[in-house]
Order: structure tokens, then C-alpha cells, then sequence
């Protein structure tokens, strides 16, 4: 019999009435193997996974050895990481909902119970991503989006309520409660578990894996959690461990205090640039020194939301007596509470850590000042006082033919540069501000819109046409969502009003947010200005801010208009928040209400008025902003631990809507032929048992060209599609009418959708294309041109394999596991790009594609190649290995050869496994089938 406990490190823990079982840790420091005051806290907390899951099969003796190993300079091993507990959200929950669903398919298929099928740890799935921004401004706007969202997901919300009939450990979190990761932070986040398991009571660790990279904002209360791909997620569900190197860890440290007039949001704006310069993907982040108790925890969430933005893989904080003063504060059971404290302690993990570290960075807390991100990068950060130099600079590149008749120093003084020139001052000597020529200005182009009704508008370039507050980074944060009701009140006193084009929205991170807002009678000030609450969800952030109004959609076309948008959130990338939306800014809750009142982005806010009094004064941001000071006292008086206890008390439940849902019953999924938003997909289907392995690669030809920083939502995007696109094309074949297509999120239980819509975003530019923008390709060798997905279907009939060859940063963004899927489905074989993010490259491995990286210096570029070449990719006849060197020739139509190495991103042994089985799901399935 295999010993379970091979280092005796299991023993007993005493608290009040009950005796629970726990992996020591201290037990391996006394043997020697690890001092653990030396070992950063997130390795220490995968020490614990590993020491309590060994089992001499998956997990052995030797994986605890190579856990305890970690040292700054960190040794090249793999650790199997067993998280307590899954966290879903709904676009990347349903997929993974239809892939175990096809599992117990493939399972009763294959004559065996579908109950093999049955996460071994508990899921719990958020429905938050499917709310729509439909109407707004109005104090029924809630109402009639969660009706819309039901109208339009009823199918899928009925495939969800199965799962949760049809899994003992699978729970939903119905729609209208709260966006995932703050209600992750708010409720479903324990920082320790008391749970039974093997028969005991045992005490553990909270960690977790999510379908959402923003996952690691539970990092906030110190739980160890990151974003995996959906695959990866469900094969945590059935018991597999994620297997991955043992990570480099680098430590942040924090001094000072934040200045007056700056937030947690220009905070993680400062720091998320920092890192990015820094480096930090595929390594862990905590943060510690004397400035993190100068933080609250919610503004510590905050920074650990923007894991992901900043490339790290979590970023965690300490559990401190802040952490225990928030889960009293949001209505934790006080004994729980305590329990948290006493294990903590007693395995050296409670307050302030001063291990060894990778590597050190220091962040000054009051260096930070008011700022932005974007246009379309949220590690872009801009200082607030110079947007307006900022985005005149990104309509210049935009419309440079249009300023060739401008001089330098006249340039440079439309730029925001120039400032006063001493040389163009008048007789008196002073200086004369230079005004440019408006009919060469760009900026002062105005476009009347009839919105009917009598209404009009006049917007341009730099028009703010959506200001949001929305998404988990700041939602959870009463600091900032206090200040933006403030600055509206302050507003709405000094007879400022939002503009009639600025669509307005509020979108709270849980029902609470609304609580507090009212008792601190500040929700109705957002309200005269527009911004009435839509809905508890991600909305704007993912993409579904909904349409703008017909006649401000038409004018954008009509004149070429660079409009903006403004957003409390953490994601911007091109057309992620509307496709029709060029230039999108991430700001705190304040500044979007600020920036909504100004209606643009080309101001600078520290000199120019936001507008004018009833006196005809103007008013300045300084003259409205609220003071800290003013922002803790009213914190202080309107949340109170009660709001959570009442709004999460029957989490579970959901409304009159949910209860009404017809769901299917039993353990095997009825599939129905006829659906378009359910459809099993083809990954199971003829299932060999037989592992398929690898082989070279032979004759294949390039799907796309692609630059630097093609990010997740290029490859799978998430928002609103046309009948002229593929995706398009099929729901019409199909019967569904335009108005109810939906959007490529909400049709992830559809592989036919899906696959016709990667590498779809009306933004990505494929560079076999010149200047052409959009889902489309060349088919080689006819020359023709023609859609990506039509490409791919002539290729499959043609038996051909394909590539696809990119820049650095491959796949950076959202968790998002049908860029994966897509990508595999549409024929591709293997990417080879400069590099890749971390949960794109994991998710090609976990579908059996494989993710090869160019040698230092080397691009599709430099290498000569233009995808128009044949490639061999040699080196996998004798199987595949650990980061393999393979080699890939690409030969020109002359039949000129061009030869060169690359790296597969395959960096375990699990991981090989996984690409010889053609995913990481077929892999489990046959374990599950070919079980004793």
C-alpha cells in the first residue's frame, strides 16, 4: 500500500470542539528539507497542495521534495498543484458545462457509467458576463437588460441549471447577484478551508483556479488563485493536478502612502506599467514591506485583479489583521474568522513575511498620480494631465496627411507641447499662445447627429461616447466607487450635466455596492447624471456595452470619427468595448464620471473646465473632486456587515426568472440537433482509445501572418458580429434573425459559431494582407482572397495542415479557451511566434496544438517568410519531449529553402503528455476509460 504520509507531517489540530486533520508544514523544515521562513508564502501554500495530495501516483514523494526546493535562482522542476475549490464564470462556464457534458456523452457511449464523469472538487459558477448594456439612463434600465439577458440565454442558462442538478459538486450563482470575482472576494473566498475529505475533517489552504484570468484578485485577502484556460479548469474538476514549473517569484515592495487626489485604480495603473517593464509573466507576485498597511483591502484587490494586465500569474497580498478587519466587515462567520487566524499561525503564514525573493521591486505609493490607460493596452498608462497632448498625438499619426501645411512650432502647439512661444509674442514682449488653424485641426471637426425626438448632438474625434463604471477591478472598491458618487453629487450641485451622445452606465460588482451607495444617499446623484444601475455584471469591460444609438453609430461611419470610451475597468484592446470605438481608456470610477461630464478626452483636466455653473462660471475638476478625507467618513458610516449577510444569504437561489427555467434532467445531456447556442462538440465523438502521439508536421501551409501583441480577444472575440462574417452567415443558414444573433461570448456552446469566429475581430490584421482589417486571409496556392474560416475549410478538404506565424506577445488577455479551440478546429497544427502569454500557450497544449517559439532575434520577419512558403516541422517522428528543439523548413515557391530551429512551448512532462493525446481532455478521458 502506497504511504500517503511518507514525511509524518499529517497531524492533529485542536480547535474548540473539533479535532481536524492538517499537512504540517513545519514538520518539513524540522527534516531538513526547506526553511520556510526563506520560501516566498504563495510556494509555501503549493508545498501544503503537494504535501497533503501525495498519493504514489500522480503526486509522489519526490514532488513534495522538488515543492520544498525553491530558491531565488529557482530550480528547473515541476510541481502538481491540487486546488481546493474551481471558480467559473459564464462565457468560459458554459463551454466547459458542454465539454463535461460531452465527456458523460463519450462515457455512455463507450458503455461505462456517465457518473465517472463528476468534479472531484467543488465548482462554483458565477453568472455575470452575459448582462448587455441595452437601455440605460433610466431607472427601469436594470429590468429590462435582465429580461433582454434572459430572452436572449434562457437556453444556455437551462444548460447550466442542469449541470448544477446533474453534479453533486457544481454550484450557480445565478444572473442579477454580482460580477464573479467580487462575489469570489465577498462570499465564495474562505483563506482556509474546514472541509471533509478522505473520510476527516481536514484544514487546508483556500486556492483555486478560475476561468477568468482576472481570477488572482482574490489574492487581495491572500489566497493563492490564478486564471487557466476553461480546458485546463475542467481537468482540475475531474482530479487532474496542474502540473507547471516551479515558478520564479517576484517580491514588490511597497512604501509610502498614496497622495491626496490619487486612487487604488492610478495605483494599479502605476504598477501594472512597472511590472510590465520589469517582467513578470509566468512568475508569482507578493507584495510587502511597510506601504501594504497603508492600504485597505479592497484597494489591495484592486492591484491583485490586474494580475493578468501586469503578466504575472497571481499577485498576492499577506493575510494580515486588515484581512481578518475584511472578513468581519463582510459578514464572515466570527468563528471561521478565528479558525483563519490559529491555522495561519500555527504554519508560520499569518502577517508580514520577509522571505527571500527572485527579485525585488520597489514601488513608491506616493509617486502615484491621477491617471489612464490606453488606447488600447491597459500597461499604457497616461498621467491625466497629459491626455489632452496624448490623444492630439494619436489623432496626428491617424490624420497626418491633414496637418502636412502645419509649421513645427504651430505642430508642436496643437501636440499640447509648444506651450507659449516667446518668439511669436507681440510688440509688449509677452508671450502669445498660438492657435491652429481649425480648418487644418483635426479636432475641431463637428458632426450634428439628430438622436430624434428634437434632440441633436454634435460630436468629433476624441468624443466621449461611453463613460462605464464597470468591471471587478474597481467595483469591489468602496474607496473609488464612494468618490465617483461624491464627485456626482458635487456636480449635480454645481448644475454640470453629462452630454446627450455620452452613453452612461453603472455596473456594480455585487448587489451591496447599491446597498451602500443608497444609504449614503449618493446613488441618486449618479442617477441625474445618467448613471443608473444596468446590471450586476462585467458588462462594458467584456464587450457588452451594446449598440450606441443608430444616428452616433452612422455619424462614426459616415465620417471616419475617432470616438472614445471611458471604463473602470481592466481590459481595452481594439474593439473589445464596441467595435465601432477606436480609442478606449481605463480610469477610476471618478475620472469616468468626470470624463463623461466633459464629453472628451482631448482636455486636460487640471486647466480646462469641465463646464459651467447656472452662472455661466466654470468648473473645474478640482472644484468638484471629493477629499479623502470625506470618502473614508462616508465608508465609515454606510457599510456595515449586515448588507453582506442579507445579500448573499441565499446566493444559490436566484430570482422568479431563475426558477422559471425549464432545465433538462439526468445524468447524460440531452443534445439537442436544432440548437444554436447548445451543440455537442465534435472533440469526443468516434473517441480512440488508443493514444494518436505526434508525428512531423508535413506540407503545411500559413493560416495567418500576425504582429506583436495579437491578444485573445483578436483570435476569439467575445462582442457583437454581423451577418456579412461567417458566424454571421451560419445562425442566418439557421434561422436566427440578426437582431438575435447575440454575440460570440454568449454562443461559446456552439462550436459552429465559434470556429467561424477565430481569428475574426473586425481589428486583427492579418499582414499577408496589406491594410486590410478584419477575419481574412489568402489561400494559398490560388492567391485568392477570402475569409479565414473559408480558407481553413478548403484546406481540410484538401488534407493540408495548417500554421499560423506571429510576433511577441501571442495570445495576451482574456482566459479565453476557445482561442484555443478555434484555433484547433480551423486545422491549425502548430503556432510559432516570438512568445506567447501563459494561458494561451497552456490551452494550445491543452488541445493538442502545439506552440513553438523562434530562436532570440528571430521573426517571420527577419527570417524572409511572408506565409505564402510550404513548412516541415521535423524533429516529432520519435516522439516529443520537454521543451523540444525541433526544426521547421519553409520552402518558397522557387523551391527556395529557409531553415530554422525553434522551441516547443511544452514545458512539463504532463504537458507532453497532454499534445500526445491530442488534448488534455482526451488524455483524462482515457484514463477514465481504460481505468480498473
Amino acid at each position: 500500500m502506497v504511504d500517503s504520509d511518507p514525511f509524518g507531517a499529517i497531524r492533529e489540530f485542536e480547535h474548540g470542539d473539533t479535532t481536524y486533520k492538517m499537512a504540517d508544514l513545519t514538520v518539513l523544515e524540522e527534516q531538513g528539507l526547506c526553511e520556510l521562513d526563506k520560501l516566498p508564502v504563495s510556494i509555501r501554500i503549493l508545498l501544503e497542495s503537494v504535501l497533503r495530495n501525495v498519493d504514489g501516483d500522480t503526486i509522489s514523494e519526490d514532488d513534495v521534495r522538488n515543492a520544498a526546493s525553491w530558491e531565488p535562482d529557482v530550480p528547473n522542476v515541476e510541481v502538481p498543484f491540487t486546488p481546493s475549490r474551481v471558480v467559473l464564470q459564464d462565457l468560459t462556464g458554459v463551454p466547459a458545462v458542454v465539454d463535461l457534458a460531452a465527456l458523460r456523452s463519450a462515457a455512455d457511449r463507450a458503455g461505462e457509467d456517465p457518473k465517472l464523469v463528476e468534479p472531484e472538487v467543488p465548482c462554483d459558477l458565477v453568472i455575470d458576463h452575459s448582462v448587455q448594456v441595452d437601455y440605460f439612463g433610466s431607472e427601469d434600465a436594470y429590468e429590462k437588460n435582465v429580461e433582454l439577458e434572459y430572452e436572449r440565454n434562457a437556453e444556455r442558462y437551462k444548460a447550466l441549471k442542469w449541470a448544477q442538478n446533474a453534479f453533486d459538486n457544481f454550484s450557480v450563482v445565478p444572473p442579477g447577484t454580482g460580477i464573479v470575482h467580487q462575489v469570489n472576494l465577498e462570499h465564495l473566498g474562505r483563506v482556509v478551508h474546514d472541509r471533509e475529505w478522505r473520510d476527516d475533517q481536514w484544514l487546508l489552504p483556500d486556492t483555486l483556479v478560475g476561468t477568468d484570468s482576472h481570477t488572482p484578485m482574490i489574492g487581495g485577502i491572500g489566497v493563492v488563485g490564478w486564471g487557466v484556460g476553461g480546458i485546463e479548469a475542467e481537468a482540475a474538476m475531474l482530479g487532474q493536478p496542474i502540473t507547471m514549473k516551479l515558478p520564479e517569484v517576484v517580491g514588490v515592495k511597497l512604501e509610502g502612502e498614496l497622495p491626496e487626489g490619487a486612487t487604488a485604480t492610478d495605483l494599479v495603473l502605476h504598477v501594472t506599467e512597472q511590472l510590465r517593464e520589469v517582467g513578470v509573466v509566468d512568475r508569482f507576485v507578493e507584495f510587502f514591506g511597510p506601504g501594504v498597511q497603508n492600504l485597505s483591502v479592497p484597494d489591495r484587490a484592486t492591484i491583485s485583479n490586474m494580475a493578468p494586465e501586469q503578466g504575472s500569474t497571481i499577485s498576492v497580498f499577506p493575510v494580515d489583521e486588515a484581512t481578518l478587519d475584511y472578513l468581519e466587515l463582510t459578514g464572515r462567520d466570527p468563528e471561521h474568522i478565528e479558525l483563519v487566524r490559529e491555522y495561519l499561525e500555527s504554519q508560520g503564514l499569518f502577517g508580514e513575511q520577509h522571505p527571500e525573493y527572485t527579485e525585488t521591486v520597489d514601488v513608491d505609493l506616493s509617486a502615484v498620480e491621477p491617471s489612464l490607460a490606453g488606447p488600447k493596452r491597459p500597461q499604457d498608462r497616461v498621467p491625466m494631465g497629459d491626455m489632452k497632448s496624448h490623444f492630439r498625438k494619436l489623432v496626428h499619426g491617424e490624420f497626418e496627411d491633414q496637418l502636412d501645411d502645419y509649421d513645427e512650432r504651430e505642430l508642436e502647439q496643437w501636440l499640447g507641447e509648444g506651450g507659449s512661444d516667446p518668439e511669436l509674442a507681440g510688440d509688449g514682449g509677452a508671450a502669445a499662445a498660438v492657435e491652429p488653424d481649425a480648418d487644418l485641426d483635426p479636432l475641431t471637426k463637428r458632426v450634428e447627429v439628430d438622436l430624434g425626438d428634437g434632440e441633436t448632438a454634435e460630436i468629433g474625434h476624441g468624443s466621449v461616447v461611453v463613460s462605464a463604471i464597470t468591471s471587478c477591478t474597481n467595483t469591489s472598491n468602496p474607496s473609488v466607487m464612494v468618490a465617483a458618487g461624491l464627485l456626482a453629487r458635487n456636480a449635480v450641485e454645481k448644475g454640470l450635466d453629462v452630454p446627450n451622445y455620452v452613453k452612461t452606465s453603472l455596473a456594480p460588482g455585487s448587489q451591496v455596492v447599491t446597498e451602500y451607495l443608497k444609504k449614503a444617499e449618493l446613488l441618486p446623484y449618479l442617477e441625474d447624471l445618467g448613471y443608473d444601475v444596468v446590471g450586476y455584471g462585467c458588462t462594458t469591460c467584456i464587450g457588452n456595452a451594446g449598440p450606441l444609438p443608430d444616428p452616433i453609430e452612422n455619424a462614426i461611419d459616415d465620417h471616419d470619427l475617432w470616438t472614445t470610451s471611458v471604463l473602470s475597468g481592466n481590459r481595452n484592446f481594439e474593439a473589445r468595448i464596441h467595435p465601432k470605438i477606436r480609442a478606449n481608456y481605463l480610469a477610476s470610477p471618478p475620472l469616468v464620471v468626470a470624463y463623461g461630464l466633459a464629453g472628451r478626452m482631448d482636455i486636460d483636466l487640471e486647466t480646462d473646465p469641465l463646464g459651467t455653473d447656472e452662472d455661466g462660471e466654470p468648473v473645474y475638476l478640482a472644484d468638484i473632486w471629493p477629499d479623502t478625507s470625506e470618502v473614508q467618513e462616508t465608508i465609515h458610516d454606510s457599510v456595515d456587515p449586515s448588507m453582506f449577510r442579507e445579500k448573499y444569504a441565499e446566493v444559490f437561489e436566484g430570482d422568479e426568472r431563475w426558477d422559471a427555467l425549464e432545465a433538462p434532467t439526468g445524468d447524460v445531456y440531452e443534445w439537442d440537433d436544432e440548437s444554436t447556442y447548445i451543440r455537442e462538440p465534435p472533440f469526443f465523438k468516434d473517441f480512440p482509445l488508443e493514444e494518436p502521439g505526434v508525428s512531423n508536421i508535413e506540407d503545411a501551409r500559413c493560416l495567418l501572418t500576425l504582429g506583436d501583441t495579437v491578444t485573445t480577444d483578436h483570435i476569439s472575440p467575445a462582442g457583437p458580429f454581423g451577418s456579412d462574417l461567417p458566424a454571421g452567415q451560419w445562425l442566418m443558414d439557421h434561422g436566427v434573425d440578426p437582431v438575435d444573433f447575440n454575440t460570440y461570448g454568449s454562443r461559446r456552446g456552439n462550436h459552429e459559431v465559434m470556429m467561424r469566429g477565430t481569428f475574426a475581430n473586425v481589428r486583427i490584421e492579418n499582414q499577408m494582407l496589406d491594410g486590410v482589417e478584419g477575419g481574412y486571409t489568402i489561400h494559398h496556392p490560388t492567391g485568392e482572397e477570402t475569409t479565414v474560416f473559408e480558407a481553413s475549410e478548403r484546406y481540410r478538404e484538401e488534407d493540408t495542415p495548417l500554421v499560423v506565424l506571429s510576433g511577441v506577445e501571442f495570445g495576451t488577455g482574456s482566459s479565453r479557451d476557445w482561442a484555443a479551440k478555434g484555433t484547433d478546429l480551423l486545422g491549425v497544427k502548430a503556432t510559432i511566434a516570438e512568445s506567447y502569454e501563459r494561458i494561451y500557450r497552456d490551452n494550445l497544449v491543452g488541445m493538442g496544438v502545439l506552440p513553438l517559439q523562434f530562436e532570440d532575434g528571430d521573426s517571420w520577419e527577419s527570417l524572409g517568410l511572408d506565409g505564402s512558403e510550404h513548412f516541415d516541422i521535423r524533429g516529432l517522428d520519435d516522439g516529443l519531449d520537454v521543451n523540444d528543439e525541433l526544426t521547421v523548413v519553409a520552402t518558397k515557391d522557387d523551391g527556395t529553402e529557409v531553415e530554422f530551429d525553434v522551441t516547443a512551448q511544452v514545458g512539463t512532462p504532463a504537458a507532453v503528455r497532454y499534445v500526445e493525446n491530442g488534448g488534455i481532455l482526451h488524455y483524462v478521458l482515457r484514463r477514465l476509460l481504460t481505468q480498473d
